[in-house]
C-alpha cells in the first residue's frame, strides 16, 4: 500500500521502489510476524509500553515499524471515534499527516546529527506539554546508538517515568552500543532478516505491480544479494528494471549487473580445481574476468558454491533456491562425489584467499595464486589414507616409475597415493621415508621386552611391577586397578605403543576386574614365582642336596632371566650321585658369577 506522500511525490518525479512501496500497515510488513503478534495483543489489551526499541540489520523495517506504531497510537478512524489500533485506517487526518511526515506531534529525530545533551534537553522540555492535536506525542529516534553518553543519561529519568501522553520509539542497528540502563526501560523487538524464499516472492509481486518481467532465477539472485534486507532488495530490483528497459530481465543480465560470475561457470571452475588442472582453471578464471566478473567476487562465489555443496552433503533437501533445476542437479552430483574433508579444506583455503585479495596489489593476481594453490592441495589425501594405501599395496615401485602428471590438485593427490616422485625436486619416494613400525606385543612378556629394547626403563619397571592385565590383545589392554598402576602411567604407555606400532592402543582399567587380592599377578611377581619354583625343584634334587650338604652354608644364588628371554624350562631330574650333563640348563637360575656347585 502506498500513502499520500508517495502519490504526491510520484506526480512531481520518479519515486524509488523502497519509498513508493513502504508499508503503511503491519499487514504489508513482511517477515516480522512475531513482533506484529505481540504488538497486536498489546494494543488489544491496552498494555502499550511507554518506550520501544527496534533493532535489526539495515532495511528490515525498523523506522517503518516505528511510523506504523505512531499512526496506530493516534488513529481516530474514518468517523473520528476510533482508539489506538494495530491497523490504522490511513484515511483520518492523523494517519495522513503522519504518513506525509507533517504531523506536529510525531517528531522524528536523527540521532546521528543530534548526538549532544542539548538536543535531549530540548526533547525533555517539550515532553511537559500536551500534544497539539494527536492522542500521543511520539518521539521516533532513528540510529539511537549514536546518542552520546551524556544524552542518554539526561533521558533516563524522563524515559522511566514519562508523562502519560508521551511515547518513545528507538530504532538502531547497533543494539550493543546502547546503554543497559536505556534498554531496561524499553520493550525490545528484534526484527529478523527476510528469508530468500519470502523475499523472492515479495519482489516478484512488486515487479508484477510495476509491470516489469524478471526470470525466476533473476529474482532469486536479487533476493540472495539483498542478504535479508528488504530495502536493499527493492533498490536492486529498481536497478534491474532499469537495466532490462522494458524487456524480461534475464538471470545472466542480473549477474552482470551485480558483478557475479555465472553459477554454471563457477561450477566449471570448481570442477577444474577438483580435477587438479590449474591451466584449465586459470583459463576459466580469466574468461570470467574478461566477461566483467570481479576476481574477489569469483572467490566469494566459489566459497558460496563450496558452502552449498557442504550443506547438500549433510542435508540433500536444502538446495540453493537461486539455482536452476539443472544447476541443483549438478550440485547434488558434485556433493555426492566429494568427501567432507575436501569441502572443509576448500572452504578454509578460499577464506584465506579472500583475505589475501584485499591485501594483494591486484585482486586478479590473488585469485590466480589461490586457484593454483588450491589445485595442488585441494584433495590431497590425509596421512591416514596414505598409511592405509601403504599397508594395502606394500612397497612402492622404484623411483624410476611414472612421474606425477602435470597440474595439481587431484593429480598431486593421486601421485602421492601412487607413491610416485613429486615433480618439484628429487624428493625420495614415500616408502623411503614412511615410518617403520615395531610389531605389536602379544603378551605381557613381549611388552616388557619391547620397553627394555626401547630403553624405556621407567615404563618397563612400572609395567613389570604394577600392571596386572585381565585382558591382553594387540591394541587393547585391560588391567586390574591398583595403587601401583593407574591412569597416568597407562596414558604414557598407550602413547608410546601407538608411536612404536603405528596403531592406537586402548589401555584402561577393567571395571569387572577382581579385587586386589584376587587380581592377576604382575610380570615381576610371575617371574619371581617362576624362579622360586625352579629353586625349590633344584633343592629337592638329590645331587644338588648332596652338594649343599657337602658345603655347609652354601646357598643357591637366584638371578632373574633377562626380560627378552622366556622363563627357563624345568631341567631334567638328576639321579643319586649323577652329575648334570648340561650345567647351563641349571645355571640360568643362579648368579652368573657363581660357578656350578660353588658358593
Amino acid at each position: 500500500m502506498s500513502g499520500g506522500a508517495a502519490d504526491g511525490a510520484e506526480s512531481a518525479g520518479y519515486l524509488v521502489l523502497a519509498r513508493k512501496h513502504r508499508p503503511q500497515t503491519f499487514d504489508a510488513l513482511i517477515g516480522q510476524e512475531a513482533m506484529v503478534r505481540v504488538l497486536a495483543n498489546a494494543f488489544a489489551t491496552g498494555r502499550i509500553a511507554q518506550a520501544y526499541v527496534l533493532t535489526g540489520v539495515r532495511g528490515v523495517g525498523k523506522t517503518t515499524t516505528a511510523r506504523i506504531i505512531a499512526r496506530g497510537l493516534n488513529c481516530v478512524g474514518p468517523d473520528g471515534t476510533g482508539g489506538p489500533t494495530i491497523s490504522p485506517c490511513g484515511l483520518c487526518e492523523p494517519c495522513r499527516a503522519i504518513a506525509e511526515g507533517r504531523h506536529v506531534d510525531v517528531i522524528e529525530m536523527d540521532a546521528a546529527s543530534n548526538t549532544g545533551v542539548d538536543s535531549m534537553r530540548e526533547v525533555i522540555e517539550n515532553t511537559r506539554y500536551r500534544p497539539a492535536s494527536a492522542r500521543f506525542k511520539v518521539y521516533v529516534v532513528d540510529e539511537a546508538h549514536m546518542l552520546s553518553t551524556s544524552a542518554f543519561n539526561a533521558l533516563l529519568k524522563t524515559l522511566e517515568e514519562p508523562p502519560p501522553h508521551v511515547k518513545f520509539l528507538f530504532a538502531t542497528t547497533e543494539i550493543r552500543k546502547m546503554p543497559a540502563t536505556i534498554l531496561s526501560r524499553c520493550q525490545r523487538f528484534d526484527l529478523r532478516r527476510v528469508s530468500v524464499e519470502r523475499m523472492t516472492a515479495y519482489l516478484g509481486e512488486l515487479a508484477g505491480r510495476e509491470g516489469a518481467k524478471l526470470e525466476p532465477e533473476a529474482l532469486a539472485l536479487i533476493a540472495r544479494a539483498s542478504e535479508g534486507s528488504v530495502r536493499d532488495g527493492l533498490s536492486i530490483l529498481d536497478q534491474a528494471i532499469a537495466t532490462a528497459a522494458g524487456e524480461t530481465a534475464a538471470a545472466a543480465e542480473i549477474r552482470r549487473m551485480l558483478g557475479l560470475a555465472d553459477r554454471a561457470r563457477i561450477h566449471d571452475l570448481l570442477d577444474h580445481i577438483l580435477k587438479g588442472a590449474p591451466a584449465e582453471a586459470l583459463a576459466e578464471l580469466r574468461d570470467q574476468y574478461a566477461a566483467g566478473a570481479d576476481p574477489a567476487g569469483i572467490l566469494r562465489e566459489l566459497a558460496e558454491a563450496v558452502h552449498g555443496l557442504s550443506v547438500l552433503k549433510v542435508s540433500p533437501e536444502h538446495a540453493d533456491p537461486a539455482l536452476s533445476s539443472e544447476a541443483q542437479a549438478r550440485s547434488r552430483a558434485m556433493a555426492e562425489g566429494l568427501a567432507m574433508r575436501t569441502l572443509t579444506r576448500l572452504w578454509q583455503m578460499l577464506l584465506k584467499a579472500l583475505e589475501e585479495a584485499d591485501q594483494a596489489p591486484s585482486a586478479l593476481m590473488a585469485a590466480e595464486m589461490a586457484v593454483i594453490r588450491i589445485c595442488w592441495v585441494a584433495d590431497l589425501p590425509s596421512p591416514e589414507e596414505i598409511l592405509k594405501r601403504l599397508e594395502a599395496e606394500g612397497p612402492a615401485a622404484s623411483p624410476a616409475g611414472p612421474s606425477a602428471p602435470p597440474g595439481g590438485g587431484g593429480g598431486g593427490a593421486r601421485a602421492a597415493l601412487a607413491l610416485a616422485p613429486q615433480p618439484l625436486g628429487e624428493a625420495a619416494p614415500l616408502e623411503a621415508v614412511a615410518p617403520q613400525h615395531d610389531p605389536a606385543p602379544q603378551d605381557l612378556q613381549g611388552l616388557s621386552a619391547l620397553l627394555r629394547a626401547k630403553k624405556e626403563l621407567v615404563l618397563a619397571l612400572e609395567v613389570e611391577g604394577g600392571l596386572r592385565p585381565t585382558r591382553f590383545e594387540p591394541g587393547r589392554i585391560l588391567f586390574a586397578p591398583s595403587g601401583s598402576y593407574g591412569g597416568e602411567a597407562a596414558l604414557r604407555l598407550s602413547q608410546k605403543l601407538a608411536a612404536w606400532t603405528g596403531r592406537p592402543w586402548l589401555i584402561e582399567p577393567d571395571e569387572a576386574a577382581p579385587t586386589a587380592a584376587a587380581a592377576p599377578a604382575s610380570f615381576a611377581e610371575s617371574r619371581a614365582a617362576a624362579v622360586e619354583a625352579l629353586s625349590e625343584r633344584l633343592r629337592a634334587d638329590p645331587a644338588v642336596a648332596a652338594l649343599l650338604a657337602a658345603f655347609p652354608g652354601a646357598e643357591l644364588l637366584k638371578s632373574a632371566p633377562p626380560a627378552a628371554t622366556p622363563a627357563p624350562a624345568d631341567p631334567p631330574p638328576l639321579g643319586d650321585g649323577e652329575a648334570p650333563e648340561d650345567p647351563e640348563a641349571y645355571g640360568a637360575a643362579f648368579d652368573d658369577e657363581a660357578p656350578w656347585g660353588e658358593e
